[in-house]
């Protein structure tokens, strides 16, 4: 997926932007592309959500942004958030019909992993970009051994982190990780604004 390559070459962060609502979701957006995320995520679980992902995606084609629909579980998702459009999805874990559905769909899609056994399933599913989620709980160390049998491999790490841990992660190999709520907290923006320098 060498869409990814693209979608995150700016910066080494992305947003998550879990059930905000369009009002938050779109404040947050905005806090987001000033900083200098380019890439943010809308999880599409209620309708609102739809709501709110077709509102970014309006907005950040305004100003050259790219915007994705998050936790993608059924493949008949896929479509909702490709007419939304989603340029790119999201899955909390991996599933090769979701995959199969986003493939055929033309979208990128970034599937959830936590395990040796996850990673080299979506290997063999020909995928080249995952997301290690949840992060924290799988800790900076998770990483570090990953990525001896995996070098192929390039992770976003996703749960959990903010300014005062996201730093330790991105050092650990992992490419991009994931920032939602952190956004809202006037005293982490500066330090995310120091990663994204």
């Amino acid at each position: 997926m060498r869409e990814f390559d693209d979608i995150f070459q700016g910066a080494p962060l992305m947003a998550i932007l879990r059930g905000m609502g369009v009002e938050r979701s779109v404040r947050l957006a905005t806090t987001a592309w000033d900083l200098g995320i380019d890439a943010v995520e809308v999880p599409l679980q209620t309708d609102e959500d739809e709501l709110a992902l077709r509102e970014l995606v309006r907005l950040g084609a305004e100003r050259g942004k790219t915007v994705g629909a998050g936790t993608i579980i059924r493949p008949e998702q896929v479509e909702v958030a490709r007419d939304a459009g989603a340029r790119y999805l999201v899955s909390p874990g991996l599933d090769a019909r979701v995959v199969e559905a986003a493939r055929d769909a033309g979208l990128p899609i970034l599937p959830g992993v936590a395990t040796p056994s996850e990673v080299q399933l979506a290997v063999s599913l020909g995928l080249t970009w995952v997301k290690a989620f949840p992060a924290t709980w799988l800790g900076v160390g998770w990483f570090k051994h990953i990525r001896g049998p995996f070098p192929q491999v390039t992770f976003v790490a996703t749960g959990g982190l903010d300014a005062s841990n996201v730093a330790d992660y991105l050092a650990a190999g992992v490419r991009v990780a994931a920032v939602g709520s952190a956004l809202e907290d006037a005293a982490q923006l500066p330090r995310l604004a120091e990663l994204l320098g």
